[in-house]
């Protein structure tokens, strides 16, 4: 791979571990999309993190409207499909498994988003790649973003990750290059990993030195920092002390494609490009869900979305108003009182799936005993009429019979419905062995109200749960009466399952902090910062205890940490 006029790389350059340094405007970017373009050029994968929004050029030819290279460019202005924060591991495993070349572009995200993008798909495609083992090369834009020299609370997790890639990633067949004007803020343990560092045009002296730290630890006696400032644009230094075994100065080559990180000049017109066309509806077919979702969520496309509704109801306003015939009067009448009736019986429906609900949770309760037998009274008062208890009695027997034979009770399976008694069944289906108050959130019920004591009357007499209040359990016949159900996931797929079963409350928002910043601890002070919720309020603690109960998370309020079953 032919960089400079009279320098080439061999292919198993695609593996190894480069740095590109220079100062703003030397041409590190340049430097990098050109090595990207000759790695593309010989069959190689290639991805790119590209927090700044600039790789996106490698699609387009040089002159700006020509075809460039066949990359998929996922988010920001000129991506392919839209990507969301959340997407990382589903993009990691889209690049492993169709084996894709992608320029992942996140330049829109916010910090916050960008942190938890970057380590979820730096973790998952690490993961992936142990066990699909191929030639990949990582270009990692303004490295010290990814990979900070000082890791804050909310970095570990994402510092650790691109280590991870960095030191290991050459055994299952990933090489990076990380680009940076500012070395001294790169990790120190990722930066030694280098096996070749090209060196454009610097001038700042914290940055030198951070290069003659980097010259010290490959135990070579050279003069390269002192020549550094010298060093015109796109010139340089490469340097491979162990691997290539060269010190060179040289010019390097002119890219293919077109260079979207020039800085525009004053009176100068911005050159156009146009983006090739890629085939992209396997792409979108793979990743519909989310980008339905981003579209949502992006600003440009719910600005779009109200401009086309109020040019709606600027012509509903300016057309007149139609004439209605005395026939169209009682079709509309006769309509509205049909779907009146239809409301009319659901709610008659729904009122008398409640009140038998409560019937069967009195009559398993009192029993067929009870209710078959004179109940002794006081004077003045009278014993059940027999006529009752006659009209009782079928109710009572088909009670006991469920009570004396709890095999049956999957006749009942039919009867449930979408009740709260069904949703305490799968609940306990899911995870059995829970408390009454971890039961009834999971339900979505209080553990205190009068319809959750019911339902739990109601399941014992059929023989469906057995055990204490502070233990209860399903049995082989509450199972066989839901029938088929969905178990819970594992992992990271069961963080996302809760938090979309909390939606947009704040103990979402305190659980995805927790999960960001995991292993690491976090006290309720920093928790309710972060989720922006005041510790010290009712609401924190609600939520905080509801967290508890549904057992996702651990720890004392000073050692608060999400549940390692996430995980």
């Amino acid at each position: 791979m032919k960089i400079a006029s009279d320098l080439s790389l061999p292919l198993d350059a695609v593996t190894q571990t480069f740095g590109a340094i220079g100062r703003k405007g030397a041409g590190k970017t340049y430097l990098a999309t050109m090595m990207a373009e000759k790695m593309l050029d010989a069959g190689a994968q290639v991805v790119a993190m590209d927090p700044v929004g600039n790789w996106w050029g490698l699609r387009v030819g040089a002159d700006g409207k020509s075809k460039g290279k066949d990359i998929f460019v996922l988010g920001g202005d000129h991506g392919d499909v839209p990507i969301a924060p959340e997407s990382g591991p589903r993009l990691a495993r889209l690049i492993v498994e169709k084996n894709i070349c992608a320029v992942l572009d996140i330049s829109g995200f916010r910090i916050h988003e960008r942190k938890r993008f970057a380590w979820e798909f730096a973790e998952e495609l690490l993961h992936l790649k142990k066990k699909k083992r191929s030639a990949m090369h990582l270009f990692i834009e303004e490295a010290q973003l990814f990979i900070p020299e000082r890791v804050g609370h909310d970095e570990a997790r994402m510092v650790g990750a691109f280590e991870h890639i960095i030191r290991l990633g050459r055994n299952y067949g990933i090489g990076c290059t990380l680009v940076t004007q500012r070395p001294q803020s790169v990790n120190k343990n990722a930066l030694n990993q280098v096996e070749c560092l090209f060196v454009l045009q610097v001038t700042g002296p914290h940055e030198r030195k951070a290069l003659e730290g980097w010259v010290q630890e490959a135990g070579a006696d050279r003069n390269l920092v002192g020549e550094l400032p010298s060093l015109g644009r796109g010139e340089g230094y490469v340097w491979s002390p162990a691997w290539l075994r060269i010190y060179k100065r040289v010019k390097f080559a002119r890219k293919q494609t077109f260079d979207a990180s020039a800085t525009p000049e004053v009176g100068q017109a911005a050159k156009a490009a146009s983006l090739s066309a890629v085939d992209v509806a396997v792409l979108r077919s793979d990743l519909a869900e989310m980008i339905e979702k981003a579209k949502a969520e992006d600003p440009r496309e719910l600005r779009k979305r109200i401009a086309v509704l109020e040019g709606e109801l600027r012509k509903a306003k300016a057309a007149p108003a139609p004439s209605i015939s005395k026939e169209n009067i009682l079709k509309i009448r006769r309509a509205a009182m049909s779907e009146a009736t239809k409301r009319l019986f659901a709610n008659v429906q729904e009122a008398g799936e409640k009140i038998q609900s409560i019937v069967d949770g009195i009559v398993a309760g009192v029993g067929y005993e009870g209710i078959m037998n004179p109940i002794k009274v006081t004077a003045g008062e009278s014993r059940i009429p027999l006529e009752k208890r006659r009209a009782l009695e079928p109710a009572a027997r088909e009670s006991t019979r469920y009570r004396q034979n709890p095999a049956q009770s999957t006749a009942g399976a039919g009867s449930l419905g979408e009740s709260g008694l069904k949703r305490m069944l799968i609940a306990l289906a899911q995870r059995n062995g829970l408390t009454a108050r971890q039961l009834g959130l999971r339900a979505g019920l209080s553990s205190k109200s009068g319809t959750f004591s019911t339902y739990l009357g109601r399941a014992r007499s059929s023989g469906w749960i057995n055990g204490s209040k502070d233990r209860i359990e399903i049995t082989e016949a509450g199972r066989a009466a839901i029938g088929s159900h969905n178990p819970l996931p594992e992992g990271r797929d069961l963080l996302d399952y809760w938090l979309g079963q909390l939606g947009n409350s704040g103990a979402a928002r305190m659980l995805r902090v927790l999960a960001e910043r995991y292993p690491h601890p976090t006290s309720a002070e920093d928790l309710g910062e972060a989720a922006e919720l005041s510790a010290g309020s009712g609401t924190f603690s609600t939520y905080l205890g509801r967290l508890r109960t549904l057992e996702l998370v651990t720890g004392s309020k000073s050692d608060l940490r999400a549940s390692e079953e996430l995980f």
